[in-house]
């Protein structure tokens, strides 16, 4: 299959380590040429260099706690370089917990992080996207999407508020040639998970070993997924072959999420 990404750009965010990392390096592999976003610019210059043709890429360095510096730098980069045929908006996770002992800062934050920055960026890339007649914009949530998740609270408030902003947007720009997907990374082979399962082992009183068995246990594939399957389906939703593919909540999970 020919997925036509040669002359493409892609904005990636969250892109110096897990599935944002994986993402960058697949979308570069199929000829993409890649501007990442993260706050840690040593981090952001070692993914560069481990792109393929590092040279044709480039990185910005923002906070996504600063939605302000964020639409600030994205906005000049614009200027001065063409825009995105693609946007991954891709960030990382809320601080684990029940939902009863959260704080409001906890909410106020996660919000910020995942929905206004990811609004930012969107009304951002949205016009050359118009002009050209392609767009994908593609955000990596959660399966809490479908099913919440049991210690995740203010991470199944706040990705559900992502994934009814994305169904929204879906709407409104598929006119234009731009889709919106949701793809819902389950189990996966990250610094998240090391820390979920640390947490989870640490209530059960169990040991890392044993909790991370029980949660392979969980999946029909008995393992977890690697970064680099996630990519795929993001690098596939990116591609002129998934045109027809909007508004969509795709999990790739091993079969774990139980809902349709």
């Amino acid at each position: 299959m020919n997925l036509n990404l040669n002359d493409k750009n892609a904005l990636v965010c969250g892109s110096t380590q897990g599935i944002g990392k994986a993402a960058a390096i697949g979308l570069a592999s199929e000829g993409v040429k890649v501007t990442l976003v993260a706050r840690d610019e040593a981090k952001l210059k070692a993914v560069i260099a481990a792109l393929p043709n590092a040279q044709l890429h480039d990185y910005i360095v923002a906070d996504f706690m600063d939605p302000k510096g964020l639409k600030s730098k994205v906005e000049a980069y614009i200027k001065n370089n063409q825009g995105f045929h693609i946007l991954i908006n891709n960030t990382g996770g809320p601080r684990s917990g029940a939902i009863i002992e959260a704080s409001l800062e906890e909410f106020e934050n996660a919000f910020t992080q995942h929905l206004k920055c990811n609004h930012v960026l969107t009304q951002l890339v949205v016009p050359y996207m118009k002009a050209v007649s392609y767009g994908r914009i593609i955000n990596v949530i959660s399966t809490s999407v479908k099913e919440p998740i049991e210690g995740l609270g203010v991470s199944n408030t706040i990705r559900n508020a992502v994934g009814n902003w994305s169904k929204t947007l879906s709407f409104e720009l598929g006119r234009f040639g731009i889709t919106v997907n949701n793809v819902l990374p389950g189990f996966t082979e990250t610094d998240r998970l090391n820390e979920i399962i640390k947490i989870k082992a640490d209530q059960a009183q169990t040991s890392i070993a044993q909790m991370t068995a029980i949660m392979k246990n969980y999946t029909p594939a008995k393992r977890f997924a690697k970064p680099e399957e996630t990519a795929n389906a993001i690098v596939f939703l990116a591609s002129e072959a998934a045109g027809y593919i909007n508004g969509a909540n795709i999990p790739v999970d091993g079969g774990r999420t139980k809902s349709l």
